[in-house]
């Protein structure tokens, strides 16, 4: 990418002649396959600072200098693909999490909009080629947790339609339908083991729709039931493994053994808690990480999901996405071969994504799938019960011709 061979060349001066060796090869391959990270939360960081006004100056993507993204230091770090997060909190589930996740959405398109010269919103693998082809960073997004769409089929569809193109099926907290990582903790009991019945019938939307299922964050019943009932491979957008660093959020070797069957992938998270277990760690744990899910999963199970903007803490040597270079580099120390470096920057992601479009079409005659998530399974506090033919515990009035009848029968019921 334009820019990115001076950075290189900065970096490499600082480094032993082993180490340039390495910087060097990895700037030649990142020259044609630049890395596709599977999560960066920029869009929560312009919520968060701006409102996501963003003609205002301070909000200059090109000048930001207070984050871990802005233009320059994705140009240097040879960034070519992104899957932004339109993340909300889990503390608008049941409130605006609809609205919330759109405005989000809105931003990453007004990226685009506002800096085509860098950005290309896309919205299938083609044209994320079509974006390196035209030295672009290739923009998608990604919906981080199933409460952004209020249990609704339909919102899903619609979300989709709007350039959504992976859900993660929870953050922390847990929908009517999923259960996330915190019931493997103490900290929260499971409710549906994995996922409901709707939550199946999610998963088969998605497969039908081509949005990638995303289970970062999920519990370790719902990784294991997802993967056995998915019709196309998954993703873990910004996961580590377990056995690394004993967090919930990551994935364990029984899981990684079931993300080798089914052709998944693992996009490992940098976040210093998910990596080491503590507030601190370095550019070569993240690739013990990475060589780890190599060894139980298959080289072909590895990406990036650097975890950038949306995190407290990053490693020493990857402290923004300027330094992606640097962990390839220490990859090909690692004797990772160039077709294994290119596999984890972006042949994985683009043949996972590739194999969703391909379920998608196989698809093509099947209907929609309908059928609500039952109204007693949901917070009903600051919700109608429209369309629900039984009123599911919600009280309605009977329409106007009914009412005397009825009337007159709770009378009777009443003196017999």
């Amino acid at each position: 990418m334009p820019g990115g061979s001076v950075w290189v060349l900065v970096l490499a001066l600082a480094l032993p002649s082993t180490g340039q060796q390495h910087l060097q090869e990895a700037e030649r391959i990142m020259s044609t396959t630049p890395v596709i990270d599977g999560h960066n939360d920029l869009p929560w960081q312009l919520l968060r600072k701006f409102y996501n006004q963003l003609r205002l100056p301070a909000a200059n993507l090109t000048l930001l200098n207070d984050t871990h993204t802005n233009i320059p230091k994705l140009r240097q770090g040879h960034v070519g693909g992104q899957f932004w997060s339109v993340y909300v909190p889990c503390e608008t589930q049941n409130k605006d999490a609809v609205r919330r996740t759109l405005e989000q959405m809105d931003v990453v398109q007004r990226m685009c909009d506002l800096y085509p010269e860098t950005f290309l919103c896309v919205t299938d693998s083609s044209g994320i080629r079509e974006a390196f082809r035209t030295g672009k960073v290739a923009s998608l997004m990604g919906v981080e947790g199933g409460h952004s769409i209020d249990s609704s089929l339909g919102v899903l569809r619609t979300l989709y339609r709007l350039g959504a193109r992976y859900m993660t099926l929870t953050h922390s907290c847990n929908t009517p339908w999923a259960d996330n990582w915190l019931v493997d903790t103490n900290d929260e009991e499971p409710v549906h083991h994995g996922l409901s019945p709707f939550g199946k019938m999610v998963v088969e939307e998605m497969n039908r729709l081509g949005m990638m299922v995303d289970l970062a964050h999920v519990s370790v019943d719902t990784m294991k039931m997802v993967l056995n009932i998915s019709k196309a491979p998954v993703i873990f957008s910004h996961s580590s493994a377990y056995s690394l660093c004993r967090h919930r959020r990551n994935v364990p070797d029984d899981v990684l053994q079931l993300v080798a069957s089914t052709g998944s992938l693992v996009m490992v998270n940098f976040y210093n808690a998910y990596v080491t277990c503590s507030e601190k760690a370095q550019l070569k744990d993240v690739a013990d990480h990475m060589d780890y899910v190599k060894k139980v999963a298959g080289a072909q199970a590895v990406g990036f999901g650097g975890d950038y903007d949306g995190v407290s803490g990053v490693p020493t040597g990857l402290e923004d996405v300027s330094k992606y270079p640097m962990l390839v580099a220490e990859l090909l120390a690692r004797n990772w071969t160039e077709q294994e470096v290119k596999g984890a920057l972006a042949e994985n992601l683009l043949r996972v994504f590739s194999r969703v479009e391909e379920v998608k079409r196989s698809l093509q005659g099947t209907a929609p799938l309908e059928t609500p998530i039952a109204f007693e399974e949901l917070e009903r506090s600051c919700r109608t019960s429209y369309g629900y033919s039984n009123g599911a515990g919600t009280a309605r009035a009977p329409p106007a011709a009914l009412a005397p009848p009825l009337a007159l029968a709770l009378l009777l019921a009443l003196l017999s």
